[in-house]
């Protein structure tokens, strides 16, 4: 990819198991200049197109669709991984009460709104603040992503409505949550062989998954292996290969979904 530019790409992803399991070979080949942060500043990175490539939300990716190609490879997408709507079990959902949010421009958000309409206090927040703020009682419930959806019951917390579930029940597709995009004007060659080298780099960290995780480890939020590989099993499938014309239909319910009731133009 280099001997196209003159300079290296800059690539763009999470800290979160899924994201550096994937990455992980192009961050040991340093063919790309890595930056990672939360999805939600990855999320705001767009409007600037601050990165060539990028992990970002879906729900993002539908308001900069014109700038940004969907990569084939590499989305968070399936069924029994979407967000989960949690409380205490000490109080009742009204509109006044306060919900943390991982992000406005998050998917989770997104399938909050496809679900519940404008409902709720909403106080945003990074994915990683949200869980403990549910716990120290800041908030009255919460939207759980990533690994908080694997350890919440052992912090006595309980399930007010998982919005994957929903999701699958209204639509009987797989639920769209993250996507990796590439500039546009990348170009269609360029941008072929990015999506090469990321199947190339989900393949070397399924062949060697031992030197993988120490890697995944450095920068987890949960460092319990077993919740890491319930993370990676997850997050890591058959769309995370090749989105394909389920992942794709998927994407476009999503979309309609979100114009009808006016939350994208």
């Amino acid at each position: 990819i280099n001997r196209y530019f003159n300079m290296k790409l800059n690539l763009a992803y999470s800290p979160c198991p899924n994201d550096t399991f994937i990455f992980y070979k192009m961050y040991k080949e340093s063919m790309f200049n890595i930056y990672m942060h939360d999805v939600e500043y990855l999320n705001n990175s767009l409007d600037d197109e601050k990165y060539d490539i990028s992990k970002v939300s879906f729900y993002k990716w539908l308001n900069l669709n014109d700038k940004y190609e969907l990569l084939k490879v590499g989305s968070a997408m399936g069924n029994g991984c979407g967000p989960i709507l949690i409380g205490r079990g000490d109080k009742t959902l009204n509109k006044e009460s306060k919900i943390a949010i991982p992000g406005k421009n998050t998917t989770a958000h997104l399938l909050f709104q496809l679900c519940y309409g404008d409902f709720g206090n909403k106080q945003f927040m990074t994915y990683d603040k949200v869980i403990n703020s549910l716990v120290n009682n800041d908030v009255d419930f919460a939207i759980i992503i990533h690994e908080s959806r694997f350890v919440y019951q052992s912090m006595n917390l309980i399930e007010i409505q998982d919005l994957g579930k929903w999701w699958e029940e209204e639509t009987n597709l797989p639920i769209p949550l993250g996507c990796i995009v590439a500039r546009k004007n990348l170009g269609k060659e360029v941008i072929s062989k990015i999506e090469h080298e990321i199947k190339s780099s989900i393949n070397y960290a399924y062949a060697n998954k031992e030197e993988v995780l120490v890697y995944v480890k450095e920068h987890a939020q949960e460092l319990d292996l077993e919740v890491i590989n319930s993370h990676i099993k997850t997050y890591v499938n058959d769309f995370t290969i090749n989105l394909g014309k389920i992942g794709e239909r998927s994407v476009a319910e999503l979309q309609k979904r979100a114009n009808e009731q006016g939350i994208i133009k």
